[in-house]
């Protein structure tokens, strides 16, 4: 209909990705351009508490790199933000030639770091460093997040795959994509999400819904419809109707198979007890002689929820986690304990001119910033697993340990090579191990013993 406006897909494009900023980062930017404020500062990513567990896994470099040195302000978004007239020509056009001549020094992705370690430093021009703060923000927080929760779902999973199945649940399409990525890096199989697949060369896997068995007459057409199809490759749903009635039908199915050549690969448990209905199904394969068909569980799990079922011996061969993996659920789902899916990671000046500086937060001291530029030293023992950290002021190195915030880019010029997802899965894997198991415990971990240096003050 003329005159009707076309819908839109509110995706972030290269044209707008400039405007990803809280409007202060620009009404900050108009007074300091209007008092010739140059200065030189560093701002630093961390985060003050750990919201489950005690350790966090850094992910969300790359995208943070990637907005950094491609931010560029396009003629249109210049001139739309003009429309509104708080910002003034001279300084919008000061952002027009936009480029990051800074530096930037953070802990490779897939590290485990710890509250109130520096993550990220920041150096460069106040009116520069000051704009990624949403973004990298948003972007640290939730996939660290996420890869920090992944890891605790694989943790209790004892060595069975475990799949990112949370894109439905995810909050937002771009939340969906990365969560699928940063729960890769901490510890998932692969995902359910195609274009995480093709995006980040991330394995996809998926079965049937239970559309596909509703449709058809009788679930034993549905499977046979999909064993046709997949020969190499089938899963059957079997609680679409009656999880036990399901199973003896993918018994039936399976023998239809092997006199094809063929093997069932595995039945997928979705509702109802899964304790009791593993256990169940598992009697029902192994008598019709089909011990090699593996049980996939999925509904509602978490860290809690797997680790009670491997205690109480369920025979599962695999997870498939969803709402409470890509939404980063900090609650025990056990005890109904816990606060909201997030993390507080937190963007804040530490140095100016050279000068450290910080703030005192005198109404909640929990709020206040150590100040300076800092590095974290992390001191091993002889086969290199974790004894404790030690944050320093920049320019103040220790004889021991190895300093973990290495080069990103240097004077604007990216110097890092990024690694790809699965090598950073693997340094994550690497890392997880030489952390003692009493910090990972699902249940009264013990903190970590991160040192601040005697150079470093509260002001």
């Amino acid at each position: 209909m003329k005159g009707r406006k076309s819908p839109t897909s509110a995706l972030l494009t290269a044209d707008n990705m400039a405007l990803f900023v809280d409007y202060y980062q620009f009404t900050m930017g108009q007074a300091d351009f209007d008092a010739q404020n140059d200065t030189i500062i560093t701002a630093n990513y961390y985060v003050r508490s750990v919201p489950q567990g005690q350790y966090l896994i850094a992910v969300g470099l790359e995208q943070v790199i990637h907005y950094i040195i491609n931010l560029r302000f396009t003629d249109a978004a210049l001139d739309w933000l003009a429309q509104r007239g708080d910002l003034r020509p001279d300084y919008l056009d000061s952002l027009r030639n936009f480029h990051f001549d800074g530096s930037v020094f953070a802990v490779p992705e897939g590290t485990p770091v710890f509250p109130n370690e520096p993550i990220i430093n920041v150096t460069g021009h106040s009116r520069d460093v000051q704009l990624f703060e949403t973004y990298l923000l948003c972007v640290m927080n939730f996939q660290t997040l996420i890869a920090t929760k992944t890891s605790r779902i694989v943790q209790s999973a004892r060595g069975r795959p475990v799949f990112d199945f949370g894109a439905r649940r995810a909050h937002g399409r771009d939340a969906g994509i990365l969560a699928a990525r940063a729960s890769f890096i901490g510890g998932a199989a692969g995902t359910s999400l195609v274009l995480a697949g093709h995006y980040f060369d991330i394995p996809y896997v998926g079965t049937m819904a239970h559309k596909f068995i509703s449709e058809r007459s009788t679930e034993l057409d549905a499977f046979r419809d999909y064993a046709t199809a997949f020969p190499n490759s089938t899963t059957l749903l079997i609680d679409t109707y009656d999880t036990i009635q399901g199973a003896r039908n993918a018994c039936f199915i399976a023998k239809e198979m092997e006199a094809r050549g063929a093997r069932l690969r595995a039945v997928r448990l979705d509702s109802g007890d899964i304790l009791r209905l593993s256990k169940q199904v598992r009697r029902i394969l192994d008598a019709e002689g089909l011990d090699y068909v593996q049980i996939i569980a999925s509904h509602e799990l978490d860290e809690f929820q797997i680790d009670i079922l491997l205690e109480n011996n369920a025979p599962l061969d695999s997870f498939g986690v969803g709402t409470r993996l890509a939404t980063g659920a900090n609650f025990n789902s056990l005890t109904g304990e816990g606060a909201p899916s997030a993390l507080g990671g937190v963007y804040k000046l530490v140095e100016s001119d050279g000068r450290n500086v910080g703030k005192r937060s005198l109404d909640e001291p929990a709020k206040a910033t150590i100040p300076g530029k800092k590095q974290i030293y992390r001191i091993t023992d002889a086969d290199g697993n974790y004894i404790k950290d030690c944050v320093t002021l920049w320019d103040t190195p220790i004889s021991e340990g190895q300093p973990l915030l290495i080069p990103i880019i240097q004077n604007g010029e990216l110097v890092y090579q990024f690694p790809s997802l699965h090598e950073i899965q693997a340094r994550t894997t690497t890392e997880l191990n030489k952390l003692p198991d009493c910090h990972k415990s699902l249940r009264e971990a013990t903190p970590y013993h991160v040192e601040m240096h005697s150079s470093l003050s509260v002001i």
